[in-house]
């Protein structure tokens, strides 16, 4: 009767066992390798506490007309460059520069990892069926994976700090930049690189001149979600000591801070339509350019 009733499981003890002897062995091993692992990202840290300074330590105006001539020179459009005014301008009024400017550098920071290491690994997978096959379940487990578990390994690696929410921020961020890039350089028209081939091209000359152009618009969606996606966890990686816009919304959760946690959420929600709208445009030039080109 009890088969029918309860769900067959593992021994409670065993599974305890099982957990103890998983456990102990990641720490052993973030106590042995921990310092090295800490010691490869001494670059990344430095880029990020570098970029953090600069936009935090620069005057605001400078920071302000920077960030409108990068709007205008991703998207050419008036409409975009003014709702961008007026969304840094309201943040600048409510005191929330400082923050904003980290969180920008933070994001900056783990959207460049990303695109960084997401378009090769793309473009091996478009490559290899093989690598395709062996990526798309890791690719699975890490877009369904809840945001708050990739704290946890890293926590335990490095500590709190800046480049273990760097780290998770990228790790959660990539899989869109690397299954876009992949879908990109597939869908490139095969009688395109059939002419590429009759006229001697090696698969370098087709990868850099031909499929990587040609997928740019598909590569621009996955570089906004990226940055879409590195901005929602640089909120959540506050958890771990990362500053910025985050930190004000955790106190105002843990202290009820009504007003606090709105007034940031916004900035927040900004700055996203920031990247959102600057990135959309861009990628929708170069879609427009290479249709005229086309035709």
């Amino acid at each position: 009767m009890s088969l029918i009733t309860e769900f067959p499981s593992i021994n409670p003890e065993t599974l305890r066992s099982i957990k103890k002897s998983i456990d102990a062995g990641f720490k052993d091993f973030s106590r042995n390798y921990g310092d090295n692992i800490e010691g490869f990202f001494n670059p990344v840290r430095f880029f990020l506490i570098e970029s953090e300074k600069f936009l935090t330590g620069t005057p605001w105006i400078i920071i302000f007309i920077l960030i409108l001539a990068l709007a205008w020179m991703g998207s050419k459009n008036v409409k975009v460059v003014l709702s961008v005014f007026i969304i840094l301008s309201l943040i600048g009024y409510f005191d929330m520069w400082d923050n904003t400017m980290k969180t920008i550098s933070m994001t900056f920071t783990a959207a460049l990892m990303a695109i960084v290491f997401g378009i090769p690994l793309g473009i091996s997978m478009a490559k290899s069926n093989l690598m395709q096959r062996i990526m798309n379940p890791v690719l699975d487990v890490m877009q369904t994976m809840p945001s708050f578990v990739y704290l946890i390994p890293v926590v335990m690696l490095l500590g709190i700090g800046k480049v273990p929410g760097l780290i998770a921020v990228v790790v959660y961020s990539v899989p869109p930049m690397i299954r876009l890039t992949n879908l990109g350089i597939r869908l490139v028209n095969p009688a395109v690189i059939e002419a590429a081939d009759s006229y001697g091209a090696s698969n370098i000359q087709k990868l850099i001149h031909i499929q990587i152009p040609l997928s740019l618009p598909t590569i621009m969606a996955g570089i906004n979600q990226t940055i879409m996606l590195a901005l929602s966890m640089v909120v959540i990686a506050s958890m771990i000591g990362v500053t910025g816009l985050g930190q004000p919304v955790l106190m105002a959760i843990q202290n009820q801070y009504f007003t606090l946690g709105i007034f940031n959420g916004f900035a927040i929600v900004g700055i996203a339509i920031i990247f959102d709208r600057v990135s959309q445009a861009y990628g929708k030039r170069i879609q427009e350019n290479y249709g005229m080109k086309d035709e």
